[in-house]
Formats: structure tokens, C-alpha cells, sequence
């Protein structure tokens, strides 16, 4: 670890020529291993090769694009305004490396949930560990393979192992300069804890559960292809899935219909045959959804087959709020439904698990869009949409509470992965005695300046 702070320090990754060289090899060592990914990932989750561009590979891809397009103007000192009372001053924001950065990524989406934030702390021009889940053994693989093959090892070095054992022991060990993980609250909170003794900056990337209201004038056709595209994606393992519906009483019986519609298309009435349909991580994430199955009456799905960790995509009515299935993220496929006739019933429901990751409401009224946006307060979201926001490079993604601390994806990364420096330059050919003791007789030109 020394060693790689040795590094940082002797200044080799400030260069804007270097940030674009180790960006260049990671884009052109992603596509030469294009296949080789996208294999780790079905043996890992059973994620078909347009799931595995889609949600993984591709998106990497755009982040680094974007990154090579706009980081030379990013890096470059920004003038911001000057105040009265410093005039004749110039003011300028620089921009950073932070330093030696702990990227600690999990399962669920194994590839772009460890390059995309790596990408960023690149383009920042920091050294990097990065710390893949244990969970994704061939990903992991495959992963390594690119790292070793590209980076120096004091530039950017990968852990692995149990990461219960690795990251306490490393960060015990050692200063880092930031964390940005990615996974379950809980584990978030150990992180957040690890990183407090030390005050170490982190970016928190969460999940919780993430609402999804229909209201009865929602365009119901749609709203049941987009929820069951955001819900079943990855076999419903997705942090920003939708997490339950909240559908008004009077269009209940018509969406469900839809929506079982909608998932019979998608994945057939067969989803186990479907290349299209992922599994679930391992036996007993398995165990775990499976319990949540007894929570509520079934209305659609419920086969399984634990030998191939296959869980049908499935819909829950009737389900207790105070059960364990509301009391978790489901992270799985597995959809309970609620009904509302006020919104004051919904929110309430709502409120039970509050500052969701992600939130979506399904509606034809501006009115109602815009009361329901500003009365939740969530990490990020759709109208008449599902997850879609994720691939959206303009928009940073984060949580609120509970969900997260801190943002990234795009421009939002490079400024995660950078120290904003504010420096003010003062001339020396005006000196105003004013500035100056003594004081007396100059408070009324102070408060005319600090206006």
C-alpha cells in the first residue's frame, strides 16, 4: 500500500496525457475481452450477451467515451466571480486528485459496478484498489485479467477474497483517501464506520426499497412493460428495481393483467427456457427469496428450481406491510402489489421505508407528476419510467438517507473522484488602507462592501 501511495505522490498520474493513455488501454482491452466478459457473466448471474452489453460492458464503454470527450476541459482551472470586497481578485476552482482511492464493488452487476466508478477515479487522476464481490468468481476473473494486463500494480491494484476479512484488514492498515462502495445498507454502515475513525471521505452507494406508483390515468400498457423490464431485469438483483407497486384500486385488476401480459412476452410463460432470464447469485439468496413467496397470495409465477437457482418472476397480492418481504430489499423476482385510493394512503405506505434509492409513478397529469416528485424525497427516478435513469450519463445517480451518501456517472464522477481547490489571486498594485486596522470610521464602507 505504501507503495502505491509512493506512486500517487511522485505526481505520475496528474497528466492529462496520462489520465487519456490509461483510459485509451481500458477502453481498447474491454473491447479485445468483449466475449470473455460476457461469458463470465452468464456462468456468473446467466446474463444473455445483450443483458450482459446492455447492463455491463456497454455502459463502461459510454462512461469512458465520455470521459475522454470532456475530461481535458473538466481538468482545466475554472474562474468563478468575485466578491466586492476582494476586488481587484481573481477567483479560480482547481480540481484535485484525491489521492489513493478504495473502490469496493458487489454481485449484481460484477463488471460496471467496479469500472464505472474506477473510470471516474482515472479521469480524477487518482491511484486505485479495487475489491470485486467473491461472490462472481469468473467475472472476478476475468476482471483481473484485465487490471493485470494493462495497469501497473502501484497504480492500480486489485484485492480479493472474502471481503468481510479484506476490507476491515485494509483499512485498518491503511489510509485511503476516499471509499466508494457499492452494496447493502448494512454492510454500508460497517464501511461508513471503518472510514469514520480515520475521517475518510466516502461515497455510499446504497439500496432500499423503491417504490412504484400507478396511478388510474397512467397509460397501463406501457407502465406494465417498463415496470417488468425494471423489476425482472438481472432476475430482479438490480438495487433500483422497482421494489413493490402501489397501484390505485380502480385500475388494479386491468394493470395486473397487463403486466402478466407483459412478462409472458418478454421471458415466455416458460421463463426457465428463456435466454433472456437470469439467475439468482447463489443458494442462499435463493433460500432467502423463497421464504418471501409464503409472504402473499400468488397471482402470477411462483415455480422455482433450486439446482439452478432459477425463481420464476413473480407477483404477490395480499401481502401483510409489516411482513419481512416490506421490511427488506427484495432484491429478487418477486413483486408485491399494493392498492391505494388517496394518495395519503400511498404515502403513508411509502413513508414506512422512507428516502427510497429510486422512485417511479406512472401518470398521464403534470399535476399529479410534480406533487408526487416533490412530496418523496428519493436518491433518483423516472415518470412513466423504470431504472432507464441509470444509463443516463447527464444525470449523477445517488441516494438520499438510508440509500447513499454522494453521486456519481459522468461529469457528477470526475467531480466524486477530485478535491474542488478554491484559490483567489490578489494583485499587488492596490493595497486599500480600508482592509486594514485601524478601523475607526470605516464600518460603514465594510458593510457597503460586504453587501
Amino acid at each position: 500500500m505504501q507503495a502505491i501511495k509512493n506512486y500517487f505522490n511522485s505526481g505520475a498520474t496528474k497528466s492529462y496525457e496520462f489520465r487519456k493513455q490509461q483510459l485509451l488501454l481500458l477502453q481498447s482491452t474491454i473491447k479485445k475481452y468483449e466475449s470473455e466478459i460476457s461469458e463470465a457473466l452468464h456462468q456468473d448471474l446467466g446474463k444473455s450477451k445483450a443483458e450482459a452489453y446492455t447492463t455491463e460492458t456497454g455502459m463502461v464503454l459510454t462512461e469512458i467515451r465520455l470521459m475522454l470527450k470532456d475530461l481535458k476541459k473538466w481538468m482545466q482551472p475554472k474562474s468563478v466571480a468575485t466578491n466586492l470586497m476582494n476586488l481587484p481578485s481573481t477567483s479560480k476552482m482547481y480540481y484535485d486528485p484525491l489521492g489513493v482511492v478504495f473502490i469496493i464493488s458487489p454481485w449484481n452487476y460484477p463488471f460496471q459496478l467496479l469500472f464505472t466508478p474506477l473510470v471516474g477515479a482515472i479521469a480524477g487522476g487518482n491511484c486505485v484498489v479495487l475489491k470485486p464481490s467473491e461472490y462472481t468468481p469468473a467475472t472476478t476473473a476475468i476482471t483481473e485479467k484485465i487490471i493485470h494486463e494493462i495497469f501497473d500494480t502501484n497504480y492500480i491494484r486489485m484485492v480479493t477474497g472474502d471481503g468481510a476479512v479484506v476490507v476491515p484488514q485494509l483499512m485498518h492498515e491503511f489510509r485511503f483517501d476516499h471509499i466508494f462502495f457499492t452494496g447493502s445498507i448494512a454492510v454500508g454502515k460497517a464501511v461508513y464506520q471503518l472510514a469514520a475513525k480515520d475521517l475518510v471521505p466516502v461515497t455510499l452507494e446504497l439500496g432500499g426499497k423503491s417504490p412504484c406508483v400507478i396511478e388510474a390515468d397512467a397509460n397501463l400498457k406501457v407502465a406494465a412493460n417498463r415496470i417488468a423490464i425494471g423489476k425482472f431485469l438481472n432476475a430482479g438483483q438490480t438495487c433500483i428495481a422497482p421494489d413493490y407497486l402501489l397501484i390505485h384500486a380502480s385500475v388494479k385488476d386491468q394493470f395486473l393483467q397487463f403486466l402478466k401480459e407483459s412478462i409472458a412476452s418478454f421471458y415466455t410463460k416458460e421463463a426457465v427456457t428463456s435466454e433472456d432470464y437470469g439467475r439468482i447469485i447463489n443458494a442462499k439468496r435463493f433460500d432467502t427469496l423463497l421464504s418471501y413467496l409464503q409472504q402473499g397470495t400468488i397471482v402470477y409465477g411462483g415455480k422455482y428450481d433450486k439446482e439452478n437457482l432459477f425463481i420464476e418472476p413473480t407477483i404477490l397480492d395480499n401481502v401483510n406491510v409489516n411482513s419481512t418481504i416490506m421490511t427488506e430489499e427484495i432484491f429478487g423476482p418477486v413483486l408485491p402489489v399494493f392498492t391505494f385510493k388517496t394518495k395519503a394512503e400511498a404515502v403513508e405506505l411509502v413513508n414506512k421505508n422512507p428516502n427510497p434509492l429510486s422512485f417511479y409513478v406512472f401518470t398521464s397529469s403534470i399535476k399529479k407528476e410534480e406533487d408526487w416528485l416533490q412530496t418523496i424525497p428519493f436518491g433518483g427516478g423516472c415518470v412513466n419510467n423504470t431504472v432507464y435513469h441509470f444509463a443516463n450519463d447527464n444525470l449523477h445517480f445517488g441516494g438520499i438517507g438510508n440509500s447513499g451518501i454522494g453521486s456519481y456517472h459522468g461529469k457528477q464522477s470526475f467531480y466524486t473522484f477530485t478535491h474542488a481547490k478554491p484559490v483567489m489571486k490578489t494583485p499587488t498594485w492596490l493595497d486599500p488602507a480600508i482592509k486594514y486596522p485601524p478601523f475607526k470610521n470605516k464600518l460603514k464602507w465594510i458593510k457597503l462592501l460586504l453587501r
